[in-house]
């Protein structure tokens, strides 16, 4: 996967910030454990700010999460760590989380997605581009007018080199009957 926690506190801010589950106490316990055992992460004086019953929880732990992002990656290593001691229901439940278990349990689901994607937008439109002349081709073919010939012949400017010169050798053959 390669991400460091800060990356992924990052991503799971949002949901962190949504989730109903984490509570006044909860967050409070989490801030509390930031501080008691890691106080180089959390100082008593912003464990203090961030456990302020006056401002709402939702915003008390999005400052917290803001301030463990800037004080780096093993502020972030932390916070997982406290939050996967005391939600483990919400740790198990956070986006990256759930990226990771489905990436150890399906790789190869993952891995197919990227290797079809590789091919990239050109190989796309010069297969849609086929599939237009083919079309052209045969709707035209049907049609006993001299002028669909010359109409299929002017479809085969916008495709590739090998396309154009089945179509051009098409419309060629037509006008010499």
């Amino acid at each position: 996967m390669g991400d460091t926690f800060h990356e992924q506190l990052i991503e799971d801010s949002r949901f962190l910030r949504a989730d109903h589950r984490l509570d006044t106490e909860l967050v409070d316990k989490l801030i509390l454990q930031l501080n008691r055992i890691y106080p180089q992460i959390l100082t008593d004086k912003e464990a203090s700010r961030f456990r302020k019953l006056d401002v709402p929880t939702s915003v008390r732990l999005g400052e917290l999460l803001t301030h463990l992002q800037g004080k780096g990656e093993e502020a972030c290593k932390e916070f997982y760590r406290a939050l996967h001691l005391h939600v483990e229901e919400v740790y198990f439940s956070l986006p990256t989380r759930l990226r990771l278990r489905d990436l150890l349990a399906y790789p190869k689901l993952y891995r197919q997605r990227y290797v079809m994607n590789d091919r990239g937008p050109l190989f796309f439109v010069g297969c849609f581009s086929f599939a237009v002349g083919m079309a052209l081709l045969y709707y035209y073919s049907e049609a006993k007018l001299s002028g669909g010939s010359q109409a299929v012949g002017m479809a085969a400017l916008g495709l590739s080199k090998k396309a154009r010169e089945v179509l051009i050798w098409y419309t060629e053959e037509s006008l010499m009957k």
